[in-house]
């Protein structure tokens, strides 16, 4: 059942060996970028996305992990930004079978606002829902979505802007 995110977030394209420390060619076009929850007076309202556990929150902290490689300088891994271009970023259902279809999130320019969207499997975008810790969960937007508290209705749809990072990205990979 395509019921929720289970974000391959170990193929994260933020989670680069490195810092980047040059800019890419393509960087204004597709620029590193955060991710910040839009639905006015909602709980949710200016809430930024965080990864953790490979899943994506609204709330809560990123969790972020560093080799222990000798002379590896790792970012703080506080931040979760998204960097197009270096790998994908997926919605599949948990233990699909092999074959199955997987849906790309977009990262869609525009003005005065970029946008981070999911659209596949007629999902009408991306909605929060609320957990026991307070965080809210982020899914496709879908009617028979498998949320934590069992009810879609208590799920919140948002738009997500996506905030141009200047700097290195964060971290070396989200777990």
């Amino acid at each position: 059942m395509k019921s929720f995110f289970a974000l391959a977030l170990p193929l994260l394209a933020a989670a680069a060996p490195a810092p980047i420390t040059e800019p890419r060619a393509d960087a204004d076009a597709n620029p590193n970028f955060s991710v910040m929850a839009v639905r006015s007076a909602s709980p949710i309202h200016y809430t930024q996305l965080n990864a953790a556990g490979q899943k994506f929150w609204l709330g809560g902290n990123t969790a972020s992990y560093c080799p222990h490689i000798e002379g590896l300088e790792c970012p703080p891994g506080n931040q979760t930004v998204l960097a197009p271009g270096g790998g994908s970023l997926d919605v599949e259902v948990p233990a699909s079978p092999p074959g199955s279809a997987v849906g790309g999130l977009s990262y869609v320019p525009g003005k005065p606002w970029a946008h981070y969207t999911f659209n596949g499997w007629n999902a009408t975008g991306l909605m929060a829902c609320p957990t026991e810790d307070n965080r809210w969960q982020v899914f496709a937007a879908m009617q028979n979505a498998t949320v934590p508290q069992g009810n879609v209705g208590d799920c919140l749809g948002f738009s997500a802007l996506a905030l141009t990072y200047k700097g290195d990205v964060p971290a070396w990979q989200y777990i």
